[in-house]
């Protein structure tokens, strides 16, 4: 292991997962994302290119799975040119630590990600108190210490553009956490959401499971500024996309997401933002 670079120290394993866990869906000839208990990463390139990208890494422990998941798709031994991050927390940067202890990549991230991907700063603890179902309550066991990736970590170009990446803009989405960022392909309409919006709600244990799919607000034990938050789905909402691939839950198209996204914004306050709870 890298030296330079370490784990969270209350990483562990989170004995978590649907019913859509190690399933891959193809969204497009170069866009594929794969679930990984209860969380999304998306892989970009075509199958067998051996130039692709990496978008967050999923769970604590996920290394493993996801280069298999790599080699199946592009080859063994293949590693990405750059892996990049809708947001630092626990569920998105899970596998990171290890898959950078075997891949010399660059990581990019929004520079207000920065402390909890340098072992600087700690994310807020997770609210079980929040109003929501089973999985709210159990978000106490959730890791918030911030990993350290400082040898590897590069900012997002302040031009909006992803690097080596020339169809694909990010968007900053702050909210859920200050530097969540969303990535979109003009061309097909194609939204990568992280935790801005999601299609399943995240708090209940049963809808977890099954992911039955319905255009959600974040992830609510964990979003601290619903202000920020509710702006970020009007901008997303403003692109007018024709897929999402959320962070968790499936992929939505078509009248499903443009519908279930008007409602979202439409409703906001009252159908993501908690009624109680610490951030609130």
């Amino acid at each position: 292991m890298d030296k330079d670079i370490f784990e969270s120290s209350d990483s562990k394993y989170i004995p978590m997962t649907s019913l859509q866990s190690r399933i891959g869906h193809e969204m497009a000839t170069d866009v594929y994302y794969y679930t990984n208990q209860i969380v999304n990463i998306i892989f970009l390139g075509n199958p067998g290119d051996r130039k692709w990208y990496l978008i967050d890494a999923g769970m604590p422990k996920s290394a493993p799975e996801i280069i298999n998941q790599a080699a199946e798709r592009f080859g063994e031994g293949s590693q990405p040119e750059a892996i990049i991050l809708t947001h630092g927390h626990f569920d998105h940067v899970g596998g990171l630590v290890d898959l950078l202890d075997g891949w010399n990549v660059p990581v990019y991230a929004h520079e207000a990600e920065f402390p909890y991907l340098t072992g600087e700063l700690s994310y807020p603890e997770p609210d079980s108190t929040v109003e929501g179902g089973m999985l709210a309550k159990l978000s106490a066991i959730y890791p918030n210490e911030p990993i350290n990736i400082k040898p590897y970590l590069k900012p997002l170009p302040k031009d909006g553009q992803l690097p080596g990446l020339e169809e694909w803009k990010w968007i900053h989405t702050p909210g859920h956490s200050p530097g969540h960022v969303s990535l979109f392909r003009e061309r097909d309409g194609l939204l990568i959401s992280g935790d801005a919006f999601v299609s399943v709600r995240q708090d209940s244990f049963y809808k977890v499971l099954t992911q039955k799919p319905e255009v959600c607000g974040p992830p609510r034990y964990l979003t601290t500024d619903w202000l920020s938050a509710k702006t970020s789905v009007e901008r997303l909402q403003s692109l007018h996309p024709r897929m999402v691939i959320p962070g968790h839950g499936v992929s939505l198209q078509g009248d499903e997401l443009t519908e279930g996204l008007h409602e979202l914004v439409k409703n906001f306050d009252q159908v993501a933002v908690p009624d109680y709870g610490k951030y609130i």
